[in-house]
């Protein structure tokens, strides 16, 4: 069969019918290659990364296969309407669909949630054979042993940045339980490891330098990623990743990541506020060691970011300027301003829903940029959207920069001044809202 698998891009703003574009991915997209990769073998696959090229709906297939987030859904659904006119069956998967498969089912001929190491080989034999279904679903959480190497040589040449970053997974879900989260619900709540000697042949397949660990949680066990990080010295690569905050407590594990070639490292803090913290549940972010991180971070010279949710019920106007006012303090390197969005799925959505809190159900997390999806209970939709705004202008203007960050010789400062530049750029067009979808 001639397979052909969709990564969709999304749309420029709000019910704008333009689709986002680049020129490329400084980081290689991941699920394409990776998809590809459970595809049984003597199929003929094509692989189209849609923020970059175009898709040729003229081109004859036997199945289409799209993996879809909320961000992308619109769009995904608009091209498996094009290729199911033309009688081409349509099998959507990806994270969108863990909850909304019942809607996503009314535009695809199949419906593939969970993990795709057991889903695709079972929907690709009833593809082959004629007795595709509805739904598939995955039966367990695979153990993470013999994952097998993305098919990066599937991947057109067009979408490669000049110095590109590749990505590799080396955990799937996560151990905490912080409120707002559904990350555990899409990849399990059990924590799961590769082996090391797995994770490091697939760094070496790569050939390349520069690795982003794309785990949700890349330090959740401690041990392993001393080992890991061990065994990445010899490498001599550059790598970034996300991990919590109390990690950089920890010396001797900040000085081995320093070792082994840490680049950046983003975190979700998500307030400075310690009832905010407490109310979320959110565990590893020490609030009132805040400061220290940072110094810590700044000291050993390495990149660092940290990720801030707003409109929490414990927030109030005051506490736009107080997080303003400590990143500066602090010289933190690079900050993500985010509007506080339930996700289907969870409890606090269902409270939020039984309220009446939710602006637009439907509509929520289907378009960039900043957007308020609630309402708040200190202050007004528009205020939350506004002050949010507001802290990127201030954050990402020349005076702040020259003040937080370090001059730009080393390559960690390179990349914190790069991240910057490139956040001054997005927000004027409120079309920016920072995530890892991409990936």
């Amino acid at each position: 069969m001639r397979i052909h698998i969709i990564q969709p891009t999304h749309f420029q703003k709000q019910f704008s019918r333009k689709l986002y574009k680049s020129r490329a991915r400084a980081l290689v997209p991941l699920t394409l290659p990776y998809l590809a990769a459970l595809v049984p073998e003597g199929h003929e696959i094509r692989l189209t990364d849609e923020q970059i090229e175009n898709i040729d709906f003229s081109e004859s297939f036997d199945c289409v296969l799209i993996t879809s987030t909320i961000l992308t859904s619109f769009r995904a659904y608009e091209i498996a309407h094009r290729y199911r006119e033309r009688g081409v069956p349509v099998i959507i998967g990806g994270p969108h669909c863990t909850f909304y498969a019942d809607e996503v089912q009314k535009h695809a001929d199949s419906v593939a949630q969970g993990e795709g190491e057991d889903v695709i080989p079972r929907l690709i034999r009833d593809l082959e054979s004629g007795r595709l279904k509805r739904r598939y679903r995955a039966e367990s959480l695979h153990d993470l042993k013999g994952l097998p190497f993305p098919r990066y040589d599937l991947l057109n040449p067009a979408i490669f940045a000049h110095f590109p970053t590749y990505s590799v997974q080396t955990t799937r879900g996560c151990p905490y339980r912080c409120e707002f989260c559904a990350e555990r619900f899409h990849l399990g709540e059990r924590y799961r490891m590769r082996p090391v000697e797995e994770v490091i042949e697939e760094i070496k397949q790569t050939r390349c330098k520069q690795i982003f660990f794309a785990d949700s949680t890349f330090a959740g066990n401690r041990s392993r990623t001393m080992e890991l990080m061990e065994r990445l010295i010899p490498l001599k690569i550059r790598w970034s990743t996300l991990w919590n905050t109390h990690r950089c407590l920890d010396r001797e594990f900040m000085e081995l990541a320093k070792r082994s070639g840490l680049l950046h490292v983003n975190m979700g803090v998500e307030s400075i506020n310690k009832h905010t913290l407490a109310d979320m549940n959110k565990k590893t972010t020490p609030a009132d060691r805040l400061a220290e991180v940072s110094r810590i971070l700044r000291k050993l010279g390495i990149s660092f970011s940290f990720n801030l949710i707003f409109g929490w019920d414990t927030d109030h106007l005051e506490d736009f300027d107080a997080t303003l006012n400590f990143l500066m303090e602090n010289k933190v390197h690079v900050a993500f301003f985010n509007v506080f969005s339930p996700h289907k799925g969870t409890k606090i959505y269902e409270r939020y829903l039984a309220e009446g809190r939710l602006i637009d159900p439907y509509n929520m997390g289907r378009w960039p940029g900043i957007i308020a999806e609630i309402y708040p209970k200190n202050y007004s939709p528009h205020e939350l959207e506004q002050n949010v705004l507001r802290l990127y202008r201030r954050f990402y203007s020349w005076p702040s920069m020259l003040k937080r960050l370090p001059p730009p010789v080393t390559k960690a400062a390179i990349a914190s001044w790069f991240m910057n530049l490139s956040e001054r750029k997005f927000y004027k067009g409120n079309t920016h809202r920072a995530n890892f979808d991409g990936i």
